[in-house]
């Protein structure tokens, strides 16, 4: 048996907290994906979220990577990398919309005021290019820019009540 990596133990108290919501009622758990990238020697985990609501529009995928250089540094503490133990973590809401600039500075304007303006916040479009006058994907990503450790579970956890209250005021303006 061996010592769980920081990663684990993140993932295990996200997935827990996410699963307990689901039972509860307030969100529905859509998608899940662990996997281990050979060729990198990385770990992904990825969590897929919605309101519990009869037709909900917005999907929440919360994301935790830990490359090669994050699991070295945490399992031989003897390098003293330090600054590279942790995980990256990113939130993305994801839902079909029209290509419409007032919506998308909408949803620009409420991730600023939800999560700061200290996050990187990214909007992007995707869309069939050869259709005309359909829904696009619009994937609105927040990123640290920064590694997320072990000490910052608790923060992960009050993460989840930003990703619901971000989650009820998107479903509000579509």
């Amino acid at each position: 048996m061996f010592d769980p990596t920081a990663f684990e133990n993140m993932r295990v108290v996200m997935e827990g907290c996410f699963y307990d919501k689901d039972l509860n009622g307030e969100i529905k758990i859509v998608d899940r994906n662990d996997g281990i990238n050979t060729a990198k020697l990385s770990r992904t985990y990825d969590l897929s979220i919605q309101l519990a609501l009869p037709n909900p529009n917005v999907i929440c995928r919360f994301s935790l990577l830990a490359s090669i250089e994050n699991l070295t540094a945490e399992l031989l503490p003897s390098l003293q990398s330090n600054k590279h133990t942790g995980c990256m973590v990113t939130i993305e809401f994801l839902f079909d919309q029209v290509h419409e600039k007032s919506i998308m500075k909408e949803v620009e304007a409420i991730l600023k005021q939800i999560w700061g303006t200290e996050r990187i916040i990214t909007l992007i479009y995707c869309y069939e290019p050869l259709v005309l006058e359909q829904k696009g994907r619009l994937i609105a990503q927040i990123s640290f820019n920064r590694l997320i450790s072990e000490d910052q579970i608790d923060d992960l956890l009050v993460m989840t009540d930003y990703m619901l209250l971000t989650l009820e005021r998107l479903e509000g303006i579509l």
